[in-house]
């Protein structure tokens, strides 16, 4: 998620490391603090679009940073995720009352709060939502509805953006046509199963223009997948 500002509060070494190559790997910029009253300062003066606080910080709890930074006109609406090993129903409750958009519990995989972080983003910052997915030199951003491959302006229509867009979001994952099908066009979709490799001759067709390698590897008897061996 490209020119997105994470403030990460968090006290444990090993668990800062982690989630900094994480979300740095994913494109987020990332500043970083142990304590809970710097990250009070930092929320202020970095403007971050998102703090991921541990709820145990030195100085001062999460819990308590929460309430501060939902307090101050000038952080009150910054996204926040809560990180804790506290697992109880009434600690869940506790910190999303305090202000927490989400709330995730220790031990967790690392692509859980990628996916969590994201979901923050879309729901309470849309225009942050538009990411840009890219695989080789191709680029779609989410947030213009824009594609390049090479830097150059690839024109696609709304259907062929969403087929993109989703072997984009499962790179390498081969989708038959009666799953391209149901994620494009829907479950409930009265199109036949050809449309679907229309579309991908149409998209193949767009962002492959000028005799560039084609990036769309058909999967004889199971499908498409975007793949760089294709």
């Amino acid at each position: 998620m490209a020119n997105v500002r994470l403030l990460l509060a968090e006290d444990d070494p090993a668990m800062v490391e982690l989630l900094r190559w994480t979300f740095e790997k994913q494109g987020f910029e990332v500043v970083q603090t142990p304590s809970g009253e710097e990250a009070l300062l930092l929320a202020v003066e970095s403007g971050p679009d998102l703090i991921v606080l541990d709820w145990m910080l030195e100085e001062l709890s999460g819990i308590e940073v929460c309430r501060r930074l939902r307090r101050n006109p000038e952080t009150a609406n910054i996204p926040v995720i809560m990180l804790t090993a506290r697992g109880e129903e009434s600690d869940r409750v506790r910190g999303l009352e305090t202000g927490a958009d989400d709330y995730v519990t220790k031990p967790f995989s690392p692509p859980e709060l990628i996916a969590r972080v994201r979901a923050v983003l879309r729901r309470v910052r849309p225009a942050l939502a538009g990411m840009v997915l890219s695989f080789d030199d191709l680029e779609l951003d989410m947030a213009t509805h824009k594609v390049r491959r090479g830097g150059e302006t690839v024109a696609l229509g709304p259907t062929e953006f969403k087929l993109l867009r989703h072997l984009l979001e499962n790179q390498e994952r081969v989708f038959s046509r009666e799953r391209l099908l149901d994620a494009v066009w829907g479950r409930d979709s009265d199109i036949e199963i050809r449309t679907v490799d229309v579309y991908v001759r149409r998209l193949r067709r767009a962002i492959n223009a000028g005799g560039r390698r084609d990036l769309i590897r058909t999967v004889r008897a199971a499908g498409y997948a975007l793949d760089s061996e294709s």
